[in-house]
Order: C-alpha cells, then sequence, then structure tokens
C-alpha cells in the first residue's frame, strides 16, 4: 500500500492518494476544490494535479473519502465522481452536522440525511476498495461527524490529530467538543506506537518544511498538545482557552455550505448563476446599529 500526498498551499490542506501498486486500486482522500474568495470562482488546479497522477499510475479509484465536513476548503468529491467515477463517503454523524449548521445559515433547502453522499459510514465498520480494506474509526472533537480512516498501517487523521510537533485541531466550530477529542486522541494511541499517521493539514512551526507523515508513538511522546503525559482536564482547559483566540477559517462561510451539501456547488437559477449565503455579524455580535462591538 502506497501513499502519495498532494499539500494545498493556500488552505494548508493535505490530500492523499491511496493505491496498491499492483492491483492499481486506489481511494483518494480529502480532495480539494480550489476557491478564491476575491471574485467568488472555482478552479481545478488541487484536482488537476490529483487526477494526473491517477492517470499516470493508470489507478482505478473506489471512493473519495471525506474525513469530515471541512470549514477550510470545498471538497473535490462531486468532480471525483464525474472524472474518476469514484464514490464519495463521509462519517455517519454528518447527519448532525448537517442539522446544526442547517439552522445555524438558514439553509432551507439543505437535506439532513446524508443524502447527498454516497454512502456514510459508522463507526467500526470495513469498506473495500478492490484489494484495499478500510476501517472506519469515529474520532469526533473537531466536529461531531469526524472519522479517521485506517489502510493498513497508516492512519488518516483529518483536523483531529496533527504533526506531533504541531499538536491537534480546535474544537470551537458548533458540535465540536475538546472532551471528545481528547477521548478520540486517546482511542488512537490504544492501536499501537508503530502506525503512522498522516493528518489532514499541516502548519509548518518556524523553520521546518511541510510534512505530512508521522507516527502513533512520536504523537504519543512528543505532541505539544495531547501526548501521553496529558491529562484530560489539562487538555481541556488549554484548547478551550487556545481556541478562543483563533479567527475562523476565511473560506468557513462558502465550505460549510457547498460542504455539508455533498461538496455540490449551490444550484444554480434561470440564468445560470449560482450563490452562496454570506451572513453578517453571525460569528461576532453587533450593536442595535449593526456595527461590530470591539473584542
Amino acid at each position: 500500500m502506497n501513499v502519495q500526498a498532494f499539500f494545498d498551499a493556500r488552505t494548508s490542506t493535505l490530500t492523499y492518494v491511496v493505491f496498491d501498486p499492483q492491483t492499481r486500486d486506489a481511494v483518494i482522500i480529502d480532495p480539494v476544490l480550489d476557491y478564491e474568495p476575491v471574485g467568488s470562482f472555482t478552479f481545478t488546479e488541487s484536482l488537476d494535479r490529483v487526477v494526473a497522477f491517477v492517470k499516470a499510475k493508470n489507478l482505478r479509484v473506489h471512493w473519495s473519502l471525506e474525513t469530515h465536513a471541512h470549514a477550510d476548503h470545498l471538497s473535490g468529491g462531486p468532480l471525483l465522481r464525474r472524472r474518476c467515477e469514484a464514490k464519495v463517503g463521509i462519517g455517519a454523524d454528518i447527519t448532525t452536522v448537517q442539522s446544526t449548521f442547517k439552522e445555524l445559515f438558514a439553509l432551507t433547502q439543505l437535506a439532513t440525511d446524508g443524502s447527498q453522499f454516497d454512502r456514510t459510514f459508522r463507526d467500526g465498520e470495513r469498506i473495500t476498495a478492490g484489494s484495499l480494506a478500510i476501517d472506519v474509526i469515529a474520532t469526533p472533537g473537531h466536529t461531531p461527524a469526524c472519522v479517521t480512516y485506517r489502510i493498513d498501517d497508516a492512519l488518516f487523521t483529518g483536523d483531529l490529530l496533527f504533526m506531533d510537533d504541531y499538536g491537534t485541531g480546535r474544537c470551537d466550530f458548533p458540535g465540536g467538543s475538546s472532551a471528545a477529542m481528547y477521548d478520540s486522541v486517546q482511542k488512537l494511541y490504544a492501536l499501537g506506537d508503530g502506525l503512522r499517521v498522516f493528518p489532514g493539514h499541516d502548519y509548518p512551526p518556524a523553520g521546518r518544511d511541510v510534512r505530512w507523515e508521522t507516527t502513533i508513538g512520536a504523537s504519543r511522546d512528543h505532541n505539544p498538545q495531547l501526548s501521553a503525559s496529558t491529562t484530560r482536564e489539562a487538555f481541556v482547559a488549554a484548547r478551550n482557552q487556545r481556541d478562543a483566540t483563533l479567527a475562523a477559517p476565511k473560506l468557513l462561510f462558502p465550505s460549510v455550505q457547498i460542504n455539508l451539501d455533498g461538496g455540490r456547488l449551490p444550484a444554480a437559477d434561470a440564468a445560470g448563476r449560482r450563490f452562496l449565503v454570506l451572513p453578517i455579524n453571525l460569528l461576532r455580535p453587533a450593536d442595535e446599529l449593526g456595527e461590530p462591538r470591539p473584542r
């Protein structure tokens, strides 16, 4: 089983092509559809790189797998369905996230039953992609619907567990929970120190290049936010304190609207135009004149 990583510098996202070089069976994890907010347009530079690799290796892509509904980039799943005939899958608790954000963003047309995806996966479920076997591990915390995919000795952790010198994902989105994240990481730590970890993002500390592979053992020993010696109480307090200082992701509003709908762009009107909802002061309270209150 081979892993090829693709790093999108605009969103610090890592997309993975996981494949068997003998049978050429493959899955793609967390694909990116590029989006430029200034001018509001999509483009396919990131997906083109991934698809070019797939074609060069003559791979058969069975699944486009999402670790969760991302808030920092648009999903390329629907385009992979079109270009590679890959089915799109996500954790079964996506329905909880859909229901939460449907109300928060007033997304009146959004179905909240997960039907936008070809499959939703339960905790402990095993799915296959030809010769590849993929185990689904529910790892809530960043969102209630986050999952980790285990393929052979590799764990694809999304926004749960990052590189061993960086830390973990944030937990301040609606439905997120630092306590749940602690428990999810402990679940992975119990699987064995030798397992490889492939995070969904990398935010390199000053002085090092982008990396995308570590191990459970290195994370247990060195993770600055959640190592083997970190107590649940200490992690929850530190995570919540740090999250209170973080700005919202730059692509939060377009990402959530599109990704909760299976990565589909909003339906076109009679003139072929598509529109996103852009709420004002939703995440920062305003006074009675609509002016933002100082922090």
